[in-house]
């Protein structure tokens, strides 16, 4: 036990607090953050605290305006004139930021603009109107929730979650909530076309033949977690997310014009900014242990902010829950052997979701 737990569990005692007991009577309301924003609240409640040296600092607000910026791949000509280009960019860009924006990859923004919309609107609902899609079990696939490791996590985040699981293949239309199934929809056949073409760009990328990711379904299941950020009465003492990278092979990301989102880059926490009809996309754990640390799984985070609300929708790309996963023979030679043993997406999540978002990445626990 590190001296902060041990510090905290004092305190705890010391003051009478039961976090287990506040956090079950906030999670039984089902009502997330957005129920302590529309009760008035202008204090954080306790579970919802970081400790200090966790949160952001003025270091990091500096050099999040710093001379960095995360590449930006226009997508025009990927088919054609600009294949090799835009393959060398999205190399380069995923072996050293982990992160790249796209622009003209083919997703309109008029179907971005409303997959935004209906997110503040299913959680801008009363609470009676939600609750019936509450549900903390991961089996459930289409579910609302707060802070999926809410039990788990020494500090909640500020953010409630409407999550899609489409990995069992497509959902019937009638598992949607109807305030979203036309729109969600509409979105994922867009995403879906867009998978395919990133799959063979980053097959390329990688030097392998442009079918190689497709044909090992390292990208075959979807899910989605469309996330809502209230506005923050005390942002400076909590996060929107904390620190983490995906248990992905790819996330592709939409967000709004808020901002907020942040990735660490040579030690310092950069702004990803956002741009009109701009998609983020970025590598996950399970693509760096397949590629043996060719491309590179990155830490970011959310800021809680006092302007809001702040949608996004994250679509996670896994592999096949029904083989294993090593590292692929071509990255591995005598000199750099395997970095990580055979594992598959079942084993990871169970472990990533067993440790919630504490701080740290979950690929360390699969190293040789």
């Amino acid at each position: 036990m590190s001296s902060m737990e041990v510090m905290v569990f004092d305190e705890d005692v010391s003051t009478g607090y039961d976090r287990a007991k506040e956090v079950k009577e906030f999670d039984e309301t089902k009502a997330g953050v957005k129920g302590l924003v529309d009760s008035g609240i202008v204090k954080l409640p306790r579970f919802l605290i970081h400790p200090q040296e966790a949160l952001p600092s003025c270091t990091d607000a500096a050099a999040a305006t710093s001379c960095f910026q995360v590449p930006v791949i226009d997508f025009t000509g990927y088919e054609t004139s600009r294949r090799s280009e835009i393959i060398s960019e999205i190399r380069a860009a995923s072996e050293t930021w982990g992160f790249f924006q796209m622009v003209n990859h083919g997703v309109p923004v008029g179907v971005m603009d409303e997959m935004l919309r209906v997110i503040r609107e299913f959680h801008e609902q009363p609470r009676e109107v939600k609750e019936k899609w509450y549900s903390r079990d991961h089996k459930v696939r289409v579910r609302y929730f707060c802070n999926g490791d809410l039990f788990v996590a020494k500090a909640a985040n500020w953010r409630d979650t409407l999550a899609f699981d489409f990995q069992d293949g497509p959902l019937n239309p009638d598992a949607y909530p109807l305030i979203c199934r036309e729109v969600v929809s509409q979105y994922m056949e867009h995403i879906l076309k867009l998978k395919e073409i990133l799959s063979e760009l980053l097959s390329e990328a990688l030097g392998l033949r442009r079918d190689y990711l497709r044909s090992i379904e390292c990208m075959r299941g979807e899910t989605v977690v469309c996330h809502y950020y209230p506005a923050c009465p005390e942002p400076d003492l909590t996060f929107g997310t904390t620190k983490h990278s995906d248990p992905s092979s790819l996330t592709i990301l939409l967000q709004d014009t808020i901002g907020g989102l942040q990735v660490l880059h040579q030690n310092q926490w950069v702004d990803i900014k956002p741009m009109q009809g701009a998609l983020v996309a970025n590598i996950g754990d399970f693509m760096q242990l397949i590629t043996n640390d060719k491309f590179k799984s990155v830490e970011h985070r959310v800021l809680a902010g006092r302007v809001g609300p702040r949608a996004s929708a994250a679509c996670l790309l896994y592999p096949s829950q029904c083989r294993k996963y090593r590292p692929i023979d071509e990255f591995t030679t005598n000199e750099n052997p395997p970095k990580y043993r055979e594992t598959h997406m079942r084993e990871y999540l169970a472990y990533f979701r067993s440790k919630g978002l504490d701080g740290y990445k979950a690929l360390p626990y699969f190293r040789l």
